[in-house]
């Protein structure tokens, strides 16, 4: 029997008055499952939805054109857009670190955490992005390194090159800090900020106002009671959209990752016939995930790969260069907070081919996957102040992300500079990382490691799009029947597969970007509604210690 949706807050919180009851749209009952969804929004997503799958799968080769086209038309003439709002959400967030709205807690003055800070450090970066990675750790630095390297190209007085800033051609070390600042660029501060705008929205509006836990509440304070209506339904399956065809990019990519290392490994031949398979064979264990539960699922598997993960990682300090890489995290990070203006820039910038084509995907592909993050964090946040909220999510993950690139990074480009080994910079981007680990020892063992960090990844990020959605088209509901995860399951790895079948990583690029630019706009509205929501919040109260209240799972 469905709760009414969200805990009720704990101690003072002031709650808005309003009539609607979460999940009173819903269609609920048996119809061979049961069920408890709201019936327009969840109809229109999932019909739209397959209907995308089916036209893709039928046409690919008019789509892959289209695909391609439309990618180019978004990040060319867009990514001022993009990178602006970047800085908006860092700007919001530091300022609300800094300010007495800080000590407000979510989900009301009393309440104490659900999870342990291993717990909930470990869902918040694998469901944030794990993939991405395991994907780009290697092929990034490599990628920035090399094109920096090179030089300034112009023709008919523009850039062609694809170097960040204004490149450093020669100068092997200058290349290597600049490489490496544009790479924790990406992974640093500026993605936490978007999760976190969305995550603390939702966060206020579901547990300290009594909001359902959907995008639409965070709307209430611009269109009140017309949030339960079609203004509503439009901003919830919007919702949907980014978090589907976002998730479908990273699971593209995890796809494509593990098929190559499958082949570099065992032989296996790569192919789509491969990475269907695969993502077929992953979405089946995602299933049973879900089945499982959070607690029992997400939770369990999030801790396990974090663990492995940073087994890989220090395997690879150690056996790498490893005084370079422990000096190497100062000087990136410095070279980064040095170049970070630079880089942020939206306007008058003349490296277009990286803005365009390495920060405005990004910043797409991390609004994207916004409101699937943002949820997922709001969830497992519960009973944290926002002082202490924002700065574990910005700053734990984007330190690790430093960390994770340095020592990726700065092993490639060892290989290639210091040993003459050009193998890693002219392999596949999908398999960089594991023509890297095959120059260290145990490169078998690594290699089939990453593959596994991979597949892992790739089930707690279904898994947990599987939750989120699920609540969005259920009405908020946060316990809504388990065969309705598993519908959305099943249809995220099929849009990976249609994506990649009928365009490659150009059609998973090309989604991100096309979903990710209205929901920038709902980020920014979700700055606005976090201020006018924390504002009226009691606000004050000692933060609990750790470990005060154990999870009761």
């Amino acid at each position: 029997m469905a709760s009414v949706g969200v805990p009720a807050p704990e101690g003072p919180a002031n709650l808005i008055d309003t009539d609607y009851v979460i999940g009173q749209d819903n269609i609920t009952g048996q119809i061979r499952l049961n069920l408890d969804i709201h019936g327009k929004v969840f109809a229109i997503s999932a019909l739209v939805t397959v209907f995308f799958v089916v036209l893709t799968l039928a046409l690919q080769d008019e789509v892959a054109p289209l695909f391609e086209a439309t990618r180019v038309w978004l990040t060319s003439n867009l990514a001022w857009f993009f990178l602006l709002a970047g800085n908006i959400f860092v700007l919001v967030c530091l300022a609300l670190i800094f300010s007495p709205l800080g000590r407000v807690r979510i989900g009301g003055a009393e309440a104490t955490p659900d999870f342990s800070y291993l717990g909930w450090f470990s869902m918040l970066f694998a469901a944030g992005m794990g993939i991405g990675l395991m994907f780009f750790a290697v092929s990034e630095p490599i990628s920035h390194f090399g094109t920096a390297m090179g030089g300034i190209a112009l023709e008919d007085g523009a850039r062609t090159d694809w170097a960040p800033l204004g490149a450093a051609e020669g100068n092997t070390e200058a290349a290597i800090r600049l490489g490496m600042a544009a790479t924790i660029f990406h992974w640093g501060l500026h993605p936490w900020a978007i999760y976190a705008v969305v995550a603390l929205a939702l966060a206020i509006f579901a547990y300290n106002k009594g909001l359902p836990l959907t995008v639409r509440s965070i709307f209430y304070p611009l269109l009140g009671e017309r949030v339960w209506g079609w203004p509503g339904h439009l901003i919830d399956m919007l919702a949907v959209f980014a978090t589907l065809f976002g998730l479908a990019t990273s699971l593209g990519l995890g796809a494509q990752q593990a098929s190559a290392g499958l082949s570099h490994l065992f032989g296996i031949p790569e192919g789509n016939l491969t990475m269907v398979l695969l993502i077929l064979g992953i979405t089946a264990v995602a299933i049973v995930s879900i089945v499982a539960g959070v607690d029992k699922g997400v939770k369990r598997l999030s801790e396990i790969n974090m663990f492995v993960a940073g087994l890989l990682m220090f395997f690879v300090i150690f056996v790498g260069p490893t005084l370079l890489i422990f000096t190497g995290v100062f000087q990136n990070l410095m070279a980064y907070l040095v170049n970070l203006p630079a880089l942020s820039m939206p306007f008058g910038r003349e490296d277009s081919n990286f803005t365009e084509g390495w920060t405005a995907f990004y910043w797409a592909w991390w609004i994207s996957w916004s409101p699937f993050v943002g949820m997922f964090i709001a969830r497992v946040s519960r009973g944290r102040s926002v002082r202490e909220f924002l700065i574990a999510v910005l700053l734990v993950p984007s330190m690790v992300s430093v960390l994770w690139m340095t020592a990726f990074g700065a092993t490639a480009i060892d290989q290639v500079v210091n040993q003459g080994f050009e193998g890693v910079r002219e392999a596949a981007l999908e398999l960089q990382l594991f023509v890297m680990l095959g120059e260290l020892p145990l490169a078998q063992i690594t290699s089939f490691v990453g593959i596994l960090l991979v597949v892992v990844f790739f089930i707690t990020s279904s898994d947990s799009g599987s939750l989120v959605i699920d609540t969005i088209t259920s009405g908020g509901k946060v316990d809504a029947p388990k065969p309705q995860r598993v519908f959305w399951a099943i249809i995220e790895g099929l849009i990976a597969i249609a994506l990649l079948i009928g365009g490659g990583l150009a059609a998973l690029q090309a989604m991100a970007i096309s979903t990710g630019l209205p929901f920038t706009l709902v980020l920014l509205v979700g700055c606005y509604a976090i201020f006018k929501g924390l504002m009226s919040e009691p606000r004050g109260l000692p933060e609990p210690e750790e470990g005060q209240k154990e999870p009761s799972r």
